[in-house]
């Protein structure tokens, strides 16, 4: 079994359960599983793989919880550039109708190489139209051949215009074939055990775009695997006003009412955005366990506003961090989104609750374990004997953290730090000295581009 040695680092933050942050820190993991954890001179001193950390800050990987990944194909479209949600995603549901399997898989790596290289180890992806032969398994396979931790989550549209949703007829699929679709991938990829590289999650797309009942009877094909087995729910909840106004005209609740009548909260449930939840909605979901992902770039792009981070916090709400789509964003930058988590709280409570709204130890605990709480994972999110070996090195001799040796660890977030140095998932290095070390980048991202330029008709 292969053993792999991250040593003298600058400094080594666990987040475990005291939080240790150590000086001249190391990690000693064997077959992609974390066995010691502390001072480099306590530590083995070989390994078959040695990385020498010094000059750098090595914290556990950060969790993205909510992403779609074939948004890269359609960044900064003129047209929608401006739009609130509704009509940005009116504008882009024609050409994303132009999807293919091709263009699944390479916007699949372009998307996990931008968060691979910005601290990220493990993400989640929300796919939700499946056009011209495309499904889900392109994605994974994807994620298989660049080697990153992936909760792949089958989305899925079924009320088009015709039917009062807000999307097209064409991108919209049989309920029937949706759930069987979900069942079938669940039974191929999904591998419920510890350490485990790939989890499907059942995803219907949002209140406007499925039935009640699409959204029941996912629920009830997750759970009918059992509690143990780690199938989850995810769907999108509460993004914007006109998302509140939909549900309140549609089925005559708030958004979190809505949820809870279909049997959407609970610890195996997590949503996107929730900007707009109120305060019984932060209530409900603090004493159902169910989580949230933030995505504070695309709020601010679409103008959907400031989610309630700090009072979810504050009530117990479990919290993560997300990056959305790269046409929302139009960023896949981990660290770089974690960082306007941190400012926009400050932004939303001004000196109410102090500068420190939150702070850049709480921005990385809700990044690492807010991640993997939310994804229903015990095995990621910190480094500790017993843990996935997925963490990340970051240089502190990069021109945007220049100057910045008094905390190094708050440096990660108040600067901006251009990419990282190392980035190691399940033992396995994936980035080496800031390249990624399982795809050629420049090659593939000319035929990203180029893909992308035939999706666009230019």
């Amino acid at each position: 079994m292969p053993t792999l040695l991250i040593r003298h680092a600058t400094l080594l933050v666990t987040m475990d359960a005291q939080r240790r942050e150590i000086v001249d820190g190391a990690v000693f993991a064997r077959d992609g599983v974390i066995e010691a954890v502390g001072a480099s001179a306590q530590l083995p001193a070989t390994a078959d793989e040695a990385i020498d950390a010094r000059g750098q800050v090595v914290i556990p990987g950060l969790v993205n919880t909510h992403h779609h990944f074939y948004q890269t194909l359609t960044r900064a479209v003129p047209a929608a550039q401006d739009a609130e949600l509704f009509t940005w995603l009116k504008t882009l549901y024609p050409i994303w109708a132009k999807l293919t399997p091709e263009m699944a898989y390479v916007s699949t790596q372009t998307a996990m190489a931008e968060l691979l290289l910005s601290g990220c180890t493990t993400s989640s992806d929300h796919l939700y139209l499946f056009p011209n032969g495309t499904q889900l398994d392109d994605t994974i396979e994807a994620a298989r051949d660049i080697g990153m931790r992936f909760h792949a989550a089958r989305g899925a549209m079924s009320v088009g215009e015709s039917k009062g949703g807000l999307p097209p007829d064409r991108v919209v699929q049989d309920e029937a074939a949706i759930l069987a679709d979900a069942q079938r991938l669940i039974e191929r990829w999904h591998d419920p055990a510890r350490h485990a590289m790939t989890r499907i999650v059942v995803a219907p797309c949002s209140p406007f775009s499925v039935s009640r009942e699409l959204m029941r009877d996912a629920a009830l094909l997750a759970r009918a695997y059992g509690p143990g087995h780690g199938v989850s729910l995810h769907t999108h909840l509460a993004e914007n006003d006109n998302d509140i106004a939909y549900t309140r005209e549609k089925f005559h609740c708030t958004p979190a009412e809505y949820a809870e009548s279909l049997g959407w909260v609970g610890p195996d449930v997590w949503h996107a955005h929730c900007v707009k939840l109120d305060e019984a909605g932060i209530a409900l979901f603090a004493r159902t366990g169910t989580g949230v992902a933030h995505c504070p770039g695309s709020n601010m792009r679409l103008a959907s506003g400031i989610a309630p981070i700090r009072a979810m916090r504050d009530a117990g709400v479990p919290v993560s961090i997300a990056v959305d789509g790269s046409a929302s964003n139009d960023s896949g930058h981990m660290l770089g989104e974690a960082r306007l988590a941190l400012l926009l709280q400050r932004v939303a409570h001004g000196p109410v609750k102090g500068p420190s709204a939150l702070t850049a130890r709480e921005v990385l605990e809700i990044a690492t374990l807010g991640g993997a709480q939310v994804l229903g994972r015990d095995d990621i999110g910190a480094l500790a004997p017993g843990m996935s070996a997925d963490l990340v090195s970051v240089p502190l001799d990069d021109i945007g953290v220049a100057g910045a040796l008094h905390d190094p660890l708050a440096a990660l977030f108040f600067c901006h730090v251009p990419r990282v140095k190392h980035t190691v998932v399940n033992g396995r290095v994936v980035v080496r000295d800031g390249q990624l070390a399982t795809l050629d980048l420049p090659v593939h991202l000319e035929r990203h581009n180029r893909l992308a330029a035939g999706l666009l008709g230019a």
